[in-house]
């Protein structure tokens, strides 16, 4: 059945008139009559009564009204529904992110959103970069800001848009030797007890660390060999709140990235570590591939890269 035909209806209905539900509805009145007994074709019944001045619902009418109501309220509903989502006054926003990029970037993003758009419906995930980009290909969220330390990666199914270079530095106790020192070499490091948030430094921001074996007289790398860095994880401890108490507590040291910087507690302090060494970690926006960004997905990408620039 032609929805169309339920919206002439209702309108006849509501003036009792052919001539009359015309003109609201862009037609002629010959049109009205033709689309009427299109319906009562379709339904098997007449739905009103011709009388010399207008029309009048049959009970078969009086019985079908109701129904043509609810549906064309709920089409009008769904139509409403569609402009919402893509003019931001409703919908839904489905994130997720690393646990550094949530101690201030995604955060102030949200923040930012919610006034901008408050009508949209914002939930959150936390995890890591292989279950986030995983969750984006599923479908479950909109939007993922992971991290890893290729510049270029690869993830099956999801579309990257790069954020940011993060780069690492070493978190230390107030009063640590090397507290005072603008940057830190590996080397400086040697003996230290580390914490970390995997017992196996390769599924840590440890991976991306390389020690620099030679270096030509002017520092430069061009001749420098790597090797991976190995450190003994005394202490394996997931959260970063967690990691900055061990720190403070004199238990050891830990790798932290410039997004997780800004939240450090007073009683520890961070040292960058020396580039040639440590690489930064790319940050990346992750969305499913081959899938156009929702209005709500699109609006927090723009909130997201002015501050990651």
């Amino acid at each position: 059945m032609d929805t169309a035909l339920l919206e002439v209806f209702v309108e006849v209905a509501r003036r009792e008139s052919f001539t009359a539900a015309a003109a609201p509805l862009g037609y002629t009145q010959s049109a009205i009559s033709r689309q009427i007994a299109a319906l009562e074709a379709a339904v098997g019944a007449m739905l009103f009564d011709r009388l010399p001045r207008g029309v009048r619902l049959t009970e078969e009418g009086r019985a079908f009204l109701g129904h043509a109501e609810a549906v064309t309220g709920r089409l009008r509903a769904a139509v409403a529904d569609i402009r919402a989502v893509r003019t931001l006054g409703g919908g839904r926003l489905r994130l997720g992110a690393i646990p550094t990029a949530e101690m201030a970037l995604v955060p102030k993003a949200i923040a930012a959103f919610r006034r901008a758009h408050p009508a949209v419906a914002v939930t959150h995930a936390e995890g890591l970069t292989r279950t986030l980009t995983a969750a984006v290909r599923a479908g479950d969220l909109d939007l993922a800001i992971i991290g890893t330390p290729d510049a270029a990666p690869v993830f099956d199914g999801v579309r990257l848009r790069r954020l940011m270079d993060d780069p690492l530095a070493v978190a230390l106790p107030v009063g640590h030797r090397l507290a005072g020192r603008d940057v830190v070499r590996l080397a400086d490091l040697a003996g230290e007890n580390w914490i970390a948030g995997q017992a196996r430094p390769e599924e840590t921001l440890i991976a991306g660390v390389r020690i620099a074996s030679e270096r030509d007289a002017e520092g430069q790398d061009d001749r420098t060999q790597h090797t991976a860095f190995q450190p003994v994880i005394d202490f394996v401890v997931l959260e970063w709140a967690a990691k900055q108490g061990f720190v403070a507590a004199g238990l050891g040291v830990t790798i932290i990235p410039s997004l997780a910087a800004a939240a450090v507690r007073p009683d520890v302090v961070v040292v960058p570590l020396d580039p040639a060494e440590a690489a930064p970690r790319s940050v990346f926006a992750a969305t499913p591939e081959g899938v156009a960004d929702s209005a709500a997905a699109a609006a927090f990408l723009e909130l997201l890269t002015a501050p990651a620039r």
